[in-house]
C-alpha cells in the first residue's frame, strides 16, 4: 500500500514549521504533495520522496557508505516501499544496506521521529533502468547506535561498497552537516537516553495500577497489561513532563504524588528499533473506576501474586516484583479498600472464571489442543480451547480466545452454555469455575496461533479421547454428552 499522502504532508509541514526559511527550496516537494501521483512512487516524475538516515555512534561519528552507482559517500537510504511511515522506510533502508538490526538503533531526544533535514538533489538519467533525470526529496532521520561496540557491518553488495564513520564536521551533505553541528550544541552526543516515560503507580497496601491496552494493530504491546505512559514529544521539556502529559491525556483525574525516577527499561517499537524507557514511581490510592479512561480498556489494581495470570508487556512482571521486594506494604488495607479491590466482602473466597469452547466438526468430533510441554499448567496434555476471563463478559472472552488461539470465528448468538465445572486443584489453590460453551456454528480452520501455549489442534471422537487429557476436560465432555449441566471436582479432597 502506498504511503499516505497525508502522512508525508504532515511530516513536511511540521519540518517547515521548524525551518520556515526552507519553504521556497522545498516548493517542488509541496507541488508534488498537491498533485495526484503517488509522492513516494519510484515512477513519479519529475521527482519523488525518498528516505535516509544519519546513524550516530558514541564518538559522534556518522555512518556513511559507498554508493556504487555514483561513487559517492552517502548516508544509508533509498526509495520508499511498502512501509508504514517515512521513519520506518529510513530504518528499513539502513538495515538492508548495512546489515544492522533494527534493535541496534534508537531515536534521539532532539529529533525523535521527525526528520532532521529534507534535502533536494538531482538524479541523473539511467537508460538501463529507463529512468529520466529527476529529483529526490530526501527525508533524513537520525538514529543513535545502541551497542557500545560497533556491530558487524554487512554491506548490500548490489548497491553498496565500503563504509566510513565521519565526524559531524566531515559529513558529506552540507545541509545535514550544518544541522548536526547545530544539534550538537543541544546535546546530540551519540549516547542513547530514554525517549519514553511510564508510571509505576502503587499504593501502601502492595497494589500496582495496570492498564489493559487496546488490541489494535500498529500500537506497542497490544492487548497486554502495561504501565501508563508514552513517548516524548519535541514540545516536552523533560521526561517527567512527558509522563504528566500522557497521564492527563490517557487518564484525566489521576493525580499521582511524588513521581520520581525508579528504573530504566528497554522496549521495542512497532518498527523494531530500541526504545529506552524511564520508569517513574509514584503513589495513588484512588478507585480506578472513577478515572475517565481515554485510551485502552481498563485500569485495575493488582498485587504481585496475581501477575502470572495476566498477559503483561515484556519485562513488567519482573519490574513489579523487584519494586515490591524493595517496598513491602506499609499498611493492611482497610475493609473498604479490600472491598473496592476484591469486589467481595471480607472472608469471601474469590474464584477464577475460565471459558472453554466445545466445538464439533461434521463427524461429531471435538476439537482439543495439545498444550506446550513447558506450559505452567497441564504441559503436553490435551485440553479445550480455553482462557481466563479478564474484565469482560464470558461469551466475549470465549469469542476473543477462539480468534486469538486458533483463528476461529464464533458469533455471540451462536453459543450456548452446556456445562459448568466447579473445581479446586489443591487445598492452597484458588477455586475455579469452568464454563463450557458449545458453538452451534463457527467458521475458520483451526491454526496454531499461540505456539508457546498450544502446539497442535486435533479433532477427537468423544468416545475415544486421548489418555493424556486434562481430567476436568474429560469430565466436562462426559457431562455434555450425558446432558448434565454441572459437575464438581477436587472438593472432597479438601
Amino acid at each position: 500500500m502506498p504511503l499516505a499522502r497525508s502522512h508525508i504532508r504532515a511530516t513536511a509541514e511540521a519540518y517547515l514549521a521548524r525551518h520556515p526559511h526552507e519553504r521556497e527550496s522545498l516548493a517542488g516537494l509541496l507541488s508534488l504533495l498537491d498533485g495526484t501521483a503517488s509522492p513516494a512512487g519510484r515512477a513519479t516524475l519529475p521527482g519523488h520522496v525518498t528516505c535516509s538516515a544519519a546513524v550516530i555512534d558514541r564518538e559522534q561519528r556518522v555512518l556513511h557508505i559507498g554508493h556504487k552507482a555514483t561513487g559517492l559517500l552517502l548516508n544509508p537510504g533509498g526509495h520508499v516501499e511498502d512501509d508504514r511511515s517515512l521513519l520506518a522506510a529510513a530504518l528499513r533502508e539502513v538495515c538492508e544496506e548495512t546489515g544492522l538490526r533494527p534493535g541496534d538503533l534508537c531515536l534521539t531526544p532532539q529529533f525523535l521521529g521527525a526528520p532532521i533535514d529534507i534535502d533536494v538533489h538531482d538524479i541523473d538519467a539511467n537508460p538501463a533502468k529507463g529512468e529520466n533525470e529527476h529529483q529526490h526529496f530526501d527525508f533524513r532521520f537520525v538514529f543513535y547506535l545502541v551497542p557500545e561496540q560497533h556491530p558487524r557491518i554487512v554491506l548490500q553488495d548490489e548497491e553498496v561498497v565500503g563504509v566510513r564513520w565521519l565526524g559531524f564536521a566531515d559529513v558529506r551533505s552540507p545541509t545535514l552537516r550544518a544541522k548536526l553541528l547545530a544539534a550538537r550544541d543541544q546535546g546530540l552526543d551519540g549516547r542513547p537516553e530514554p525517549v519514553n516515560a511510564s508510571a509505576l503507580i502503587h499504593d501502601s497496601h502492595g497494589g500496582y495500577l495496570l492498564h489493559l491496552r487496546d488490541r489494535r494493530e500498529g500500537i506497542w504491546a497490544p492487548g497486554t497489561f502495561a504501565l501508563l505512559g508514552g513517548g516524548r514529544t519535541l514540545e516536552d521539556v523533560s521526561l517527567e513532563a512527558t509522563l504528566r502529559r500522557e497521564l492527563a491525556e490517557e487518564a484525566p483525574g489521576l493525580e499521582v504524588d511524588g513521581l520520581t525516577p525508579y528504573a530504566l527499561r528497554e522496549a521495542t517499537s512497532v518498527d523494531g528499533f530500541a526504545v529506552p524507557i524511564q520508569v517513574f514511581e509514584g503513589r495513588w490510592s484512588g478507585d480506578p473506576e472513577t478515572v475517565d479512561l481515554q485510551e485502552g480498556v481498563l485500569l485495575r489494581w493488582f498485587t504481585p501474586d496475581t501477575l502470572e495470570r495476566l498477559r503483561l508487556s515484556p519485562g513488567l512482571g519482573d519490574l513489579i516484583r523487584r519494586h515490591a521486594a524493595e517496598h513491602p506494604p506499609t499498611t493492611i488495607p482497610p475493609a473498604s479498600a479490600r472491598l473496592q479491590r476484591d469486589e467481595a466482602p471480607e472472608g469471601t473466597e474469590l474464584h477464577i472464571v475460565g471459558v472453554h469452547l466445545y466445538v464439533e466438526d461434521d463427524h461429531g468430533r471435538i476439537l482439543l489442543g495439545l498444550r506446550h510441554p513447558d506450559s505452567a499448567y497441564a504441559g503436553n496434555t490435551w485440553h479445550f480451547l480455553a482462557g481466563h476471563c479478564e474484565r469482560e463478559e464470558a461469551t466475549s472472552c470465549l469469542i476473543r480466545e477462539a480468534r486469538e488461539e486458533a483463528g476461529l470465528i464464533v458469533e455471540p448468538g451462536d453459543v450456548e452454555l452446556v456445562h459448568v465445572v466447579h473445581l479446586v486443584d489443591s487445598p492452597s489453590a484458588r477455586p475455579r469455575i469452568g464454563l463450557v460453551f458449545r458453538a452451534r456454528t463457527w467458521s475458520g480452520t483451526p491454526a496454531v496461533l499461540e505456539p508457546d501455549r498450544c502446539v497442535e489442534w486435533r479433532w477427537w471422537n468423544p468416545k475415544d479421547l486421548p489418555p493424556a487429557i486434562v481430567p476436568y476436560t474429560r469430565q466436562a465432555i462426559d457431562g455434555v454428552l450425558a446432558g448434565s449441566p454441572y459437575s464438581q471436582r477436587g472438593w472432597h479432597e479438601q
